[in-house]
């Protein structure tokens, strides 16, 4: 079986694009198995338990849940290059996965909302638990668009900072990868729009082709069947040592339910395997997979019991 990390997810997913990234900085090759970008996704939720956003990496017959935990686990197996030099760079992960795509979402589907189908606004409103409102998003795109522009001016004046061409020292990171996720969303999604937010910094434009120049790494097609038997066929590997302090106060092998506490929700059960500071462990059985050990982060996730 193999021990090459697998990615489910699609083309257009810029969350994935991180992860696309990171393989590309740390020169990997991987396995890439195409997911539909709105359910039903047959093949995909029984490797998740029921978790539904995009992406997800497996290795074996462990499944690593939101890129805060993805980016983690590749850094940890390979970790050369160095990628992670610290907290900051998980910070701005956070601040590029909600603060900075919250503002570029309505951007785009403001401009688009005439041309999205009815299904997959159907299925972005049963995912995020509200209407998804185009007329109300080309609305407040203009203020947005103003917003856009200011973040994306952090990361001219943190480039001014540094001096290096990278957001922390003379090499490119995590910091760089994950700042460059709605830069790449919506430049991919309305060609020529971050030109039109962005004039008056050079260095964020030259930045934008360094970055997309570190490249994916070789990516492998996998199909979504033999992704499946890879897990059938493996075992998950051994844990991370259980938190004794950790504020559940539970212990492993207790019955627990996560799930993600902006949007997404679908709440996941498992057996507790490890909680840490930085992630949850939870161990499920399906029968299309047998047991997999699926991994979350504790940012941004509920875990309760269950």
């Amino acid at each position: 079986m193999t021990s090459e990390p697998i990615l489910h997810h699609f083309d257009a997913s810029p969350f994935s694009e991180k992860v696309r990234l990171l393989f590309g900085l740390k020169g990997l090759t991987w396995r890439s198995v195409d997911i539909p970008s709105m359910l039903p996704k047959p093949d995909y939720v029984p490797l998740t338990g029921g978790y539904r956003r995009t992406p997800s990496m497996q290795i074996g017959a462990d499944i690593y849940c939101d890129t805060q935990v993805i980016l983690a686990e590749i850094e940890a197996r390979w970790p050369e290059p160095r990628a992670v030099r610290g907290g900051l760079d998980w910070a701005v992960n956070l601040w590029a996965d909600r603060l900075f795509f919250g503002a570029t979402v309505p951007i785009i589907f403001g401009v688009l909302g005439d041309k999205v189908p009815e299904a997959f606004i159907k299925d972005r409103e049963a995912m995020s638990g509200r209407p998804f409102d185009t007329a109300a998003m080309k609305a407040a795109s203009k203020p947005l668009e103003q917003q856009w522009r200011g973040e994306a001016a952090w990361i001219e004046d943190q480039l001014a900072q540094t001096g290096t061409g990278w957001l922390q020292g003379d090499k490119p990171g995590l910091a760089d990868i994950a700042a460059y996720m709605n830069v790449w969303f919506l430049g991919n999604a309305l060609p020529g729009k971050v030109e039109t937010l962005t004039p008056g910094m050079p260095r964020l434009a030259d930045w934008r082709k360094a970055v997309a120049g570190i490249g994916h790494g070789k990516k492998v097609t996998m199909s979504s069947t033999e992704a499946l038997a890879v897990a059938r066929g493996s075992d998950p590997a051994p844990p991370l040592k259980h938190d004794a302090n950790d504020p559940l106060g539970l212990e492993p092998g207790a019955k627990v339910v996560v799930m993600a506490d902006d949007y997404g929700r679908d709440p996941v059960a498992g057996t507790l395997v490890a909680a840490t500071p930085r992630s949850i462990t939870i161990a499920r059985e399906d029968p299309a997979v047998g047991q997999v050990n699926v991994h979350f982060p504790r940012a941004g996730f509920f875990v309760v019991p269950g």
